[in-house]
Formats: structure tokens, C-alpha cells, sequence
């Protein structure tokens, strides 16, 4: 990823072409490196594909009354469909509104962008986790940013200034300790300019009190969505799991670079990032959007299904952990 993607050192990451130049902010390709040693994996698509993900049902609530920091549609709270296991689960959809993240093309030619393939499988992984029992947060449910965006906040192109992604990254922040989750789930999609470039990878930030429960958890999401992929058919390579600190692309800004961390993970640093997510967390990356094969797979509601499989159990396993959920 040398150069290549942005680091999400400040923000969530942003990697599409069309933004490419200011998203230094939250790359995952740190290791794609490898790439070409796994290159020539096959893919093969599964024979039948899995339902549809569920949409939201009406009875979404805000995760706070004082909801005027998020925009409609974000930061929603929805109850355990069966009796309820006392614990909440924050799941973020990466990018959304005017902020599209990665951008791909599929085999058939079909453009698809990050942020409309990440809420259908935050959705469906929701809907799983509460006919298990669990109350699960999302920080957006509609094709929209997180934060409530004021003036400057988007540029005359229409996407995200750089006021505007620490906002909206603080926002998804302010969203998982309102929420009281004792988990944090963000999903995203990666880009890199070469189409080879394939796999699934998750970050986590080693800096935390909790830094233990963090890997953990990267270990469990990574491995089992891995798992619940190859399980549906498809070959895709595990890139492992990287902490956030080793990260090594450009940030937008000096106060970034010097931060050093993932904004939705990292700790508190004066200046930049005063209240940090409280609970353990991490973010995963199951495909390259650049690689089109991957890319129809992300946009195939049976993929989709398989990762929030994998998301699922992950997180159940996690919970289910003396332990698993503390954070300090």
C-alpha cells in the first residue's frame, strides 16, 4: 500500500479514486505488500447464494435523546428480537452520504462504491446478532454521514473536507460510547492500484488499556469471516490482522501523522481526539474493490451474507469470553 492508499490514522478509510489524494486517513493496505504472492488464488462463487440481508424494522430508535450530533438516519438503536442477553453490539458502516469511500467495477461492469456495500452487511450481521439475543447499535442505517455536517464540512465537489471526516469518525466515536456497547465492528472495503491485489484483512489498535481484548477480538473477526467465506465457496486469502500503529502511509495533515492511530480506535490525544471509544474494537476489510472479482463478490448479497456470518460469530464468540467485553 506504500503510498498508495490513505492511512486512517485521523479518519475512517477513504479509498476511492476519486478521493485518493486526501485519503491518507485509513488505509488497511498496509500489507499489500503480499499481494503478489497471493495473486493467483482462485475464486469460485457458491452454487446457491443466502438470503437477503432484512432491513431495518420501524422500531429503530436514537441511541440517545440528544441525538442533534447525528444526522438522520444515524446512530440508531434496535432491540434483541428474542430475550435479551443484557449486552449491545456496535456495528459501523464505513463511508456514507458524501462520503463514498472505495470504488470498484465488477465483472459484469457494474460500478459499485464502498459505502453502498457496507450497510447491507452491517444490516444483515444486526439482524443475526439480535435474534441472538443482542441489542445492537448502528451508527448509520441509510445512505448517509454519521455526524449532523455543519458549514465546511463538505467541499464544492460535494465529498468530505478534512473537518468534515474527523467530525464524522468523532461521531461514529460518540455514537459507540453513548450506546454502551461492550463491542465495536466497523466494516469496510479495501482499494489498491494494482487488480491483483486480493484478501481479507483487520486492524486493531494496540495502544489501549484494553489492547488484549482488542486483539482478540481482530483475531476471532478475521479468522471467521475468512472462514464463513471459503465455507460459501469462495477462496479468499487471510492477510492476518495489523496493528494500526504499524501503518506506514501518509496522513492528510502533521496533527494526523503525529497521532499515529485509527480515530474510531485509538486513544485520547490532546488537540485531536479528546473522548476515544471505550470498548474493544476493529476494523475489517474483507475484499479489494479494486480486484473485480472481489468486487462482485462485495456486491453479491450472498458475500455480503457470508461476512456478516463471520461477523457474527466472531462477535458472539468474543462476548462469550470471561472478560471478552472489559474494557477499562
Amino acid at each position: 500500500m506504500q503510498g498508495e492508499t490513505s492511512r486512517i490514522f485521523a479518519l475512517r478509510p477513504r479509498l476511492s479514486a476519486r478521493v485518493r489524494a486526501r485519503r491518507a486517513l485509513l488505509a488497511l493496505s498496509a500489507l499489500v505488500l503480499a499481494a503478489t504472492l497471493i495473486g493467483r488464488a482462485a475464486v469460485r462463487g457458491p452454487t446457491t447464494a443466502p438470503a437477503a440481508a432484512p432491513s431495518l424494522t420501524p422500531k429503530a430508535t436514537p441511541a440517545s435523546s440528544a441525538d442533534s450530533t447525528f444526522a438522520a438516519g444515524a446512530c440508531r438503536t434496535l432491540a434483541p428480537t428474542t430475550r435479551g442477553r443484557g449486552q449491545t453490539v456496535l456495528l459501523d458502516a464505513g463511508h456514507g452520504g458524501p462520503d463514498p469511500g472505495a470504488s470498484g467495477t465488477t465483472t459484469t461492469g457494474k460500478r459499485v462504491n464502498e459505502s453502498q456495500l457496507t450497510l447491507p452487511v452491517v444490516l444483515a450481521a444486526a439482524a443475526s446478532l439480535r435474534a441472538d439475543g443482542y441489542r445492537v447499535t448502528l451508527s448509520r442505517t441509510v445512505d448517509t454521514s454519521v455526524a449532523r455536517l455543519g458549514p465546511g464540512d463538505v467541499t464544492r465537489s460535494g465529498l468530505l473536507s478534512l473537518a468534515g471526516e474527523h467530525a464524522d469518525t468523532q461521531a461514529r466515536v460518540t455514537c459507540a460510547n453513548r450506546s454502551g456497547a461492550a463491542a465495536l465492528v466497523s466494516v469496510h472495503f479495501n482499494a489498491f492500484s494494482d487488480p491483483t491485489a486480493r484478501g481479507s484483512l483487520t486492524a486493531y489498535d494496540s495502544a489501549r488499556t484494553f489492547s488484549a481484548s482488542n486483539r482478540q477480538l481482530a483475531q476471532l473477526v478475521e479468522g471467521d469471516v475468512v472462514a464463513a467465506l471459503n465455507a460459501a465457496g469462495w477462496q479468499v486469502p487471510d492477510r492476518g490482522i495489523i496493528d494500526d500503529a504499524t501503518l506506514n502511509a501518509p496522513a492528510l495533515s502533521a496533527q494526523a501523522n503525529a497521532y499515529g492511530h485509527l480515530l474510531l480506535l485509538g486513544p485520547a490525544a490532546a488537540g485531536w481526539l479528546s473522548t476515544p471509544s471505550a470498548m474493544p474494537g476493529v476494523l475489517v476489510e474483507p475484499f479489494f474493490l479494486a480486484n473485480a472479482t472481489e468486487a462482485t463478490v462485495a456486491a453479491d448479497p450472498a458475500g455480503q451474507q457470508a461476512i456478516a456470518a463471520g461477523i457474527t460469530r466472531a462477535i458472539e464468540q468474543f462476548l462469550a469470553v470471561p472478560g471478552g467485553s472489559a474494557a477499562p
